[in-house]
C-alpha cells in the first residue's frame, strides 16, 4: 500500500452492492483490459461505534445472550463495509458480485467492547490464481478510537469463479481431495430457506447469492448458499462457551451450504490436565451425503 483513503463515515452496504451492481453491468457493454494489480489504497473508517439494537438481534440469531463483550462474528460485520469499500475501488480487477468465501482467520488480541469507540482499516493483498478462477485476501483490523491499539484482525480470502486473469499463475494440478469420513456429530444444525436473509437483515450482507433461489441462480448458483461467516459465527458461539481476552480462529470452507441444509457438526476440545480449555478443533458435513462443509480451530492467544 502507498496511499491511504480516510472515510469519514461508515459506508452503506446497499449502496456499495448496488455501485457493484453497475460496475459489472458496464463492464459487459464496455471491454476493457484487465486490471492485473490491486488498488495501493488503504480505506480507513474513524469513529466507529456497535449497534447495540444490531447486536443483540446478531447474538439472539446465533443463539447466544448479548455480552458487552461483542461477539467476533458481529465484529466481522461490522468491518464488512469497510472491506467491501477495497473491493469497489477503481483498479480492483475482479468482480464483486458471486464471489465465493474460501477461508477466515481471525486474531483477537483484546476484548471489545460494545461502548468502545472504534478505528477500522481494511485494504487488499496477495492476488493469485487458482484452480478454478482468482483469489485475493481482504484485511480488515479494529483498532481503538485513535488507531494505537490493535484489537481484532481478519483475514478473508475470497474467490472470483471462473475469472482468469491474464498473468497470474494457476495450479497445474488438482488439488488433493482427501477421502472424509465423518464422526459421530455432536451436534445438528436444520437451516431454513430464509437463513440466508436472516443473517443479511443482522449483518447487512445482502450479497445475492445468499438470498434467493432466483438472485443465486444470476451469479451461477444452483440454490442460495448460506453465508459463510454465518456458519462462522454460529459455531463461535459455543466453542468455547467462555473465550480467553486473546483467542484465534481459523476456517475453511469445503463447499457451498446450499439452503435449506441440516449440517452436522463435530467438536473436539482440547484441555489441560486441570481442565483449561487450550483449543478447538470443527468440522462441519452434510447430514445426508456426508460432503464436508467446512472445518477449523479456535485456540487460546494469538499466534
Amino acid at each position: 500500500m502507498t496511499g491511504e483513503t480516510l472515510v469519514t463515515e461508515m459506508p452503506s452496504l446497499s449502496k456499495l452492492y448496488v455501485n457493484a451492481a453497475a460496475s459489472a453491468a458496464k463492464s459487459r457493454l464496455i471491454r476493457t483490459a484487465p486490471v492485473l494489480a490491486l488498488p495501493a489504497r488503504a480505506v480507513e473508517v474513524r469513529g466507529v461505534r456497535a449497534d447495540l439494537a444490531k447486536v443483540t438481534e446478531f447474538a439472539h440469531l446465533m443463539g447466544e445472550p448479548a455480552r458487552d463483550v461483542l461477539p467476533s462474528g458481529y465484529l466481522h460485520a461490522l468491518v464488512f463495509p469497510v472491506a467491501m469499500s477495497v473491493m469497489v475501488q477503481d483498479g480492483f480487477p475482479l468482480p464483486l458480485l458471486g464471489m465465493i468465501h474460501l477461508r477466515n482467520q481471525v486474531e483477537h488480541f483484546a476484548p471489545v467492547l460494545f461502548t468502545d469507540e472504534l478505528c477500522v482499516r481494511a485494504w487488499a493483498r496477495e492476488l493469485t490464481g487458482h484452480r478454478s478462477g482468482t483469489q485475493v485476501q481482504i484485511v480488515a483490523e479494529i483498532h481503538n478510537a485513535d488507531g494505537t491499539e490493535l484489537l481484532w484482525r481478519g483475514v478473508s480470502t475470497y474467490l472470483a469463479k471462473g475469472v482468469y486473469l491474464p498473468g497470474l499463475d494457476k495450479p497445474t494440478t488438482a488439488a488433493v481431495r482427501e477421502d472424509f469420513v465423518p464422526p459421530a456429530p455432536t451436534a445438528q444444525w436444520r437451516l431454513g430457506i430464509d437463513t440466508g436473509r436472516a443473517y443479511a437483515a443482522v449483518s447487512g450482507d445482502f450479497n445475492p447469492i445468499h438470498l434467493s433461489v432466483l438472485s443465486a441462480k444470476a451469479l451461477g448458483q444452483r440454490r442460495s448458499i448460506a453465508h459463510g461467516m454465518y456458519a462462522a459465527a454460529r459455531v463461535l458461539a459455543t466453542v468455547p462457551q467462555s473465550k480467553p481476552n486473546s483467542f484465534s480462529w481459523d476456517i475453511s470452507f469445503a463447499s457451498p451450504v446450499y439452503l435449506p441444509a441440516t449440517v452436522s457438526l463435530d467438536v473436539v476440545d482440547h484441555r489441560t490436565a486441570d481442565g483449561v480449555w487450550l483449543s478447538s478443533e470443527f468440522t462441519a458435513w452434510n447430514a445426508r451425503s456426508a460432503r464436508k462443509y467446512f472445518s477449523g480451530t479456535v485456540a487460546a492467544g494469538c499466534p
